[in-house]
């Protein structure tokens, strides 16, 4: 099943990604797409707000992982765009059972090491400031999510 949600503004996102939070459970993998300045980052600084992390979050374009610890959960935000598909030595994949709350930017260019149970969120711009964010659950606990949140 997917699900067609629309964003009026940051703040709506930010709503929504807060909703996520709110039914987290451990080892929880959060798969986001879309283009440059869609609001794949927007959507993470909701989750880590929720969380009571007060650090700044910013892509991690060029560290790929950053670590946040501070909150009520571990949240692991990765962005792979600069990877090109090639994770070998990145241990990704390691990320996915630590517990936490993994949110991965760009997820499709590694979608051969993705878990196959994960919640996949696409953002597509409609115009300035108003987004659509089409969210696919992968397997039974990712549609009870949807069931919830949604």
């Amino acid at each position: 099943m997917e699900y067609k949600i629309i964003c009026n503004d940051e703040y709506e996102t930010i709503e929504l990604a807060q909703n996520f939070e709110s039914e987290k459970f451990e080892n929880m993998i959060i798969c986001l797409d879309g283009e440059l300045g869609s609001g794949k980052t927007v959507f993470t600084k909701g989750i880590a707000n929720a969380l009571g992390i007060e650090e700044n979050i910013t892509s991690p374009t060029f560290t790929i992982i950053k670590e946040y610890d501070s909150g009520e959960m571990p949240l692991y935000h990765m962005d792979v765009y600069r990877l090109d598909g090639n994770t070998e030595g990145v241990g990704i994949e390691e990320y996915y059972n630590k517990g936490g709350i993994v949110i991965i930017e760009w997820a499709k260019t590694i979608k051969d090491i993705l878990p196959e149970e994960r919640l996949e969120i696409k953002i597509k711009v409609i115009d300035e400031n108003r987004r659509m964010l089409i969210i696919t659950p992968h397997g039974q606990k990712y549609e009870e999510l949807c069931g919830v949140v949604l």
